[in-house]
């Protein structure tokens, strides 16, 4: 079998080296498209962390939530549960997964930029009716590449690490969303035991005014309606305590799925909250734009469709191809290490395309649509987050207030309890009066309780709508996604 050999490559080198030295990126170099940020929130914190001088507008070089922000609240429970939904959450598993697949793809796009090499060894033979069998073994190893002349090649690889930093970010958002689920879900809670609690104490109350008319009805001053309207009030504050169960059962198995165990492995000790929440630094709301991890995801979807952008107009460029083939091939493989048995083969080719109707100029606008699309949703993440701030800054300050108001309620109501106890101990009112009394100031109660909870629910979904702990410092660099490492 004839060997072949074919070798242009001296005359080629000299227009092939003047071609890749020219090499470039075509397309639009990205800038991160500016974002509405006001001077300063429009809502002031609550009065009564003003007078605390612990709520400040803080300035970025000023102390800010850092990692463990559930720490604030001082509940060693809360930050023994906390640290479980980093290791055993499963959709942070999911998320962390698809963050590792995003780093392969990374891998795999820049492996495009290095030469391929592969090697289809073959022993063939051929039969005439005039010859002999005739028997050839070939190792032939084959190199191509495709130099990236237009950096559609270079441009795919930054998108895929755009893209692999969005899952980062994406996993980061995750783990704060998981975090403040599991820290509103306590706080919930323990609210629950606030109020169970108070309708302990008040069933309690209720047992001593139900003997207290059953006494009076033995004595003839009270009829057997007292005695009723007493009962009907103890069996229904007593339905309203065991109705609680449920919610306290389904808020302590979710939290148990938070972190990754099935229900029946936790349980939560019942616990009255009695602290408010917590200060909580809040920076001008430029340092959102840093502090948010879905704001960064935001971002970083932008860098990766402008790429796009380079990627699809480089396609108006021809590509240029070098294969090339070493190896040995002869009869006989005792003298395959022989010089006749050698072959070689470098060729280079270059593609371009004449006419596709229109189809690259549609491409280019596409990613540039869909560029100006990451553009919009970026802005509007960055606004909902500026509302969610505003928004439970505004809570804060809300039920701050009315926490005063509810505790002034509270004091009222047990006044007007005391005074119509000893009208109608004196007889000089109706039971009615009691009862309407006792459901007044249970009301009020509750209000108190349940108030608290929203306000440490509130202070929750603030840290929150602030980024918690993380900044764009820990997004992971291009670098970084692309190693091999974790």
């Amino acid at each position: 079998m004839r060997k072949y050999r074919h070798c242009g490559a001296g005359a080629l080198a000299p227009a092939l080296a003047a071609l890749l030295l020219t090499a470039c990126t075509v397309g639009p170099n990205y800038k991160r498209p500016a974002a509405p940020a006001p001077p300063a929130f429009k809502e002031q914190p609550p009065p009564d962390f003003k007078e605390a001088g612990g709520w400040k507008p803080a300035q970025p070089g000023d102390d800010m939530l850092k990692g463990k922000w559930w720490e604030i609240y001082k509940d060693p429970a809360l930050n023994a549960l906390e640290e479980q939904v980093s290791l055993s959450n499963q959709n942070l598993a999911q998320a962390e997964a698809t963050y590792r697949e995003a780093r392969a793809a990374v891998r795999i796009s820049r492996a495009a930029l290095s030469p391929t090499v592969f090697s289809a060894p073959a022993i063939t033979e051929s039969r005439t009716a005039a010859v002999k069998a005739n028997t050839t073994y070939s190792l032939p190893v084959d190199v191509t590449w495709a130099p990236d002349l237009w950096g559609s090649i270079r441009r795919g690889v930054t998108a895929a690490a755009a893209n692999a930093q969005v899952s980062a970010a994406n996993l980061e958002n995750a783990r704060l969303l998981y975090q403040s689920e599991l820290a509103q879900d306590y706080f919930e809670l323990h609210g629950l035991d606030g109020d169970a609690a108070l309708l302990q104490r008040t069933l309690q109350s209720y047992e001593e005014y139900l003997t207290l008319t059953q006494n009076r009805k033995a004595g003839g001053i009270a009829s057997d309606l007292d005695v009723a309207q007493a009962e009907a009030q103890l069996y229904a504050t007593r339905t309203q305590l065991q109705d609680l169960g449920v919610q306290r059962a389904e808020l302590e198995h979710a939290i148990a799925v938070l972190i990754g165990k099935p229900p029946a492995e936790l349980t939560i000790a019942s616990l009255v909250l009695k602290s408010p929440p917590p200060p909580v630094p809040v920076a001008v709301p430029s340092v959102l734009l840093e502090r948010r991890p879905d704001i960064a995801a935001g971002e970083r979807q932008m860098a990766a469709a402008n790429e796009q952008i380079g990627i699809s107009q480089a396609a108006f460029y021809p590509t240029l191809s070098l294969n090339g083939t070493l190896g040995l091939q002869d009869s006989r493989i005792t003298t395959w290490f022989s010089w006749p048995a050698r072959l070689f083969s470098i060729g280079p080719s270059m593609a371009e395309t004449i006419f596709d109707a229109g189809r690259r100029r549609a491409a280019v606008a596409q990613s540039e649509a869909a560029f100006d699309a990451t553009i919009a949703a970026y802005r509007q993440t960055v606004l909902t987050a500026f509302q969610q701030v505003e928004d439970n800054l505004a809570a804060l300050r809300v039920l701050a207030e009315e926490s005063v108001t509810a505790d002034q309620s509270v004091v009222s109501a047990e006044r007007a309890l005391t005074v119509s106890t000893a009208q109608y101990k004196a007889g000089t009112t109706s039971y009615l009066t009691v009862i309407e009394a006792q459901a007044t100031a249970l009301a009020a109660e509750r209000t108190a309780v349940d108030l608290l909870t929203r306000r440490l629910t509130a202070s929750v979904l603030l840290v929150q709508a602030l980024g918690g702990g993380w900044d764009t410092s820990q997004l992971p660099t291009p670098q970084d996604v692309a190693s091999k490492g974790k």
